[in-house]
């Protein structure tokens, strides 16, 4: 399967999105210019459609790695690149989309039932990710198969 790729850079204001594959869509988030170093914010159920329960960010991944190919059974997620670049990958079982993320004020948000792998790091990169839901091993899906097999039978 071949994935089509989007940079979530090139979605043109300040309060737009663009539809992704499977309901994710490439949001761009407030941001403030200032001579002194921009700022950026995000507010659960206003900037993103939840509100924020856990927040975790994945460091130190080495250049080029892959890292986290897992879907959830409920749990929705917003993804931004804090510093550095990386992409990534999601899958609804019969397509793949990649999306690059290289900005701090622009991420993705990832509905539930949604496989994403995160990959091809920079040096220093840094992924920051906000979820609608305390952490709980049960909501994941770590098996591609099963996931592929839970897909097919909705």
């Amino acid at each position: 399967m071949s994935a089509s790729r989007i940079s979530a850079a090139d979605i043109p204001s300040a309060t737009a999105s663009e539809e992704a594959l499977a309901g994710c869509r490439i949001l761009r988030l407030p941001k403030i210019e200032d001579a002194r170093g921009n700022l950026s914010f995000i507010e659960g159920a206003h900037h993103i459609p939840f509100a924020i329960r856990r927040v975790y960010w994945v460091y130190d991944v080495p250049g080029g790695a892959p890292r986290d190919g897992h879907a959830y059974r409920t749990l929705q997620e917003f993804i931004v690149a804090a510093s550095g670049s990386f992409d990534v990958a999601i899958d609804d079982g019969r397509h793949e989309q990649v999306v690059q993320l290289n900005r701090s004020y622009v991420g993705i948000y990832i509905p539930p039932g949604v496989w994403r792998t995160l990959e091809n790091f920079s040096s220093n990169s840094v992924a920051l990710i906000l979820a609608s839901q305390t952490y709980s091993e049960g909501d994941y899906v770590r098996d591609y198969l099963e996931f592929v097999r839970n897909r097919k039978g909705q």
